[in-house]
């Protein structure tokens, strides 16, 4: 999964949207730094804090992006504003091997080969995942990628 915030206090909100995850019975085995992003396809706003987790869940992927929207929305995140900024952002990039293509839910995320907010995070904690559709290593993805954005790793003293 990748969270992202741009309002309020990011690093708290990321704090609090791990937890409810974990309430929701996802259990977070690995997760990146924080890193600070700035916003891609966006209009100009506020910079991201991001990070991508891996988790173990029972849930299957469509309960699971049913539990992380209920996420959102305790969270104050209105569902139906696009490109606007937000407390937080959560998707889900990948399901093992698992592929799905349906109008509420892709899996692996579109465009997460894109992203270097996605990216250099995953690459943090799971270099050798390999991309089900691509067959390409995260690491490789993250060495092709055409994405120039920043991306500056938070130190932890900055997350206070």
């Amino acid at each position: 999964m990748c969270l992202g915030s741009n309002i309020g206090d990011r690093s708290k909100n990321l704090e609090k949207a791990l937890s409810l995850i974990e309430k929701e019975g996802a259990k977070i085995l690995k997760k990146s730094s924080v890193y600070e992003t700035e916003p891609v396809d966006f209009p100009p706003h506020p910079c991201f804090f991001n990070q991508v987790v891996e988790v173990s869940a029972k849930l299957d992927p469509m309960d699971l992006l049913s539990a992380i929207k209920k996420i959102e929305q305790q969270m104050g995140r209105k569902p139906a504003i696009q490109k606007e900024p937000r407390i937080i952002d959560i998707d889900i990039l990948l399901a093992e091997k698992t592929v799905i293509r349906t109008e509420k839910l892709e899996i692996p995320h579109p465009r997460m080969d894109k992203r270097n907010f996605v990216l250099i995070p995953f690459n943090e904690i799971s270099p050798k995942t390999v991309h089900p559709l691509l067959n390409e290593s995260i690491e490789d993805l993250r060495k092709k990628s055409k994405d120039r954005s920043s991306v500056r790793k938070m130190e932890e003293s900055e997350l206070q």
